[in-house]
């Protein structure tokens, strides 16, 4: 059995799991490294992340570099004497960091690698309408979640998951893969194994605003998929053209129906109850939106207050 000692590298909610799990299996972490304190809100008052925020409430030694490859980071960071890295939700790392230390560094990845490389892997699987996603993890190397892989574990996407429910199945599957990654260096039973590469590899890049317009003359399914897989972060948009007026909307929350109509794709068709968007094949029904300089609400709430003319569209 080795006798391991952990730095754990993260910022947002989805590593706080893992290094809440790290804590509970009673592994010694000898340091936590995160983004440094951003100004967020409208005072651009400084916040912390989330992972500073839980290891400062557990007495975790915090660092938080501006620059990776620092001298003075670098030595501290070898000071801690780490021999295990765990990296979750973190940045890419320089080699120097990397390969510090003896049992290596590991990456915990929201996807079934070699698919959804990148920034966005949840967001990407729902985009494309995938029936299953999962959690990996490997050993980081000099490119970008290409290391030979540890561990996978694989879950089914329900029809009606959006980002935000499957981000957090996977945080807590994720964080259980991460204790069996840890457990198996520790009783020096790792096995791994390269990545395959092919040209059909799905890409899981950043998400851009142009990618979160909603372009209504596509297929229903590919509209549904795009809307729950930007939900409830960074959310789709559209132009909603009503009495000469444009309004920019945010589309949180739909189903889709499927039925012939005569309709143009983007036409409003609504009640004082419902409101939905022609598309091909049937109708996507508005179930949660956001109004520009408004908050977020439920559709039926928004109608009580909005006037639509009977060719109001969106586009």
């Amino acid at each position: 059995m080795r006798d391991i000692r952990i730095v754990f590298m993260g910022t947002p909610d989805f590593a706080v799991a893992s290094l809440a799990a790290v804590l509970e299996a009673k592994y010694k972490v000898v340091g936590v490294i995160t983004a440094p304190d951003r100004p967020a809100g409208r005072g651009q008052k400084l916040r912390q992340s989330a992972v500073k925020t839980f290891a400062i409430e557990n007495d975790l030694k915090v660092l938080q570099p501006t620059n990776l490859k620092n001298v003075d980071f670098l030595e501290e960071l070898k000071s801690l004497k780490a021999n295990v890295q765990i990296v979750v939700a973190f940045r890419m790392l320089p080699e120097a960091v990397w390969k510090m230390p003896e049992f290596g560094t590991f990456n915990l990845h929201a996807s079934l690698l070699p698919n959804y490389r990148g920034a966005a892997p949840i967001n990407w699987a729902l985009i494309n309408g995938e029936k299953e996603t999962g959690v990996t993890t490997f050993f980081i190397d000099e490119k970008i979640d290409t290391g030979e892989i540890i561990l996978q574990k694989k879950i089914a996407i329900e029809n009606d998951e959006d980002a935000g429910s499957l981000h957090d199945k996977l945080m807590h599957l994720g964080s259980t893969l991460v204790i069996e990654t840890v457990n198996q260096i520790t009783t020096e039973e790792i096995t791994t194994q390269k990545q395959k590469e092919h040209t059909q590899l799905k890409s899981a890049y950043k998400i851009h605003k142009e990618t979160c317009e909603i372009d209504w003359n596509k297929s229903i399914d590919t509209i549904y998929n795009q809307i729950r897989g930007l939900s409830p972060y960074p959310g789709s948009w559209t132009t909603l053209y009503n009495k000469d007026t444009k309004t920019l909307v945010k589309i949180y929350k739909v189903s889709k129906e499927l039925t012939e109509h005569e309709f143009k794709n983007g036409d409003i068709i609504f009640t004082k109850k419902e409101m939905k968007v022609a598309v091909q094949n049937g109708f996507i029904n508005l179930l949660e939106i956001q109004l520009q300089g408004k908050r977020k609400m439920k559709t039926i709430e928004v109608l009580n207050g909005l006037k639509l003319e009977e060719k109001a569209k969106m586009g």
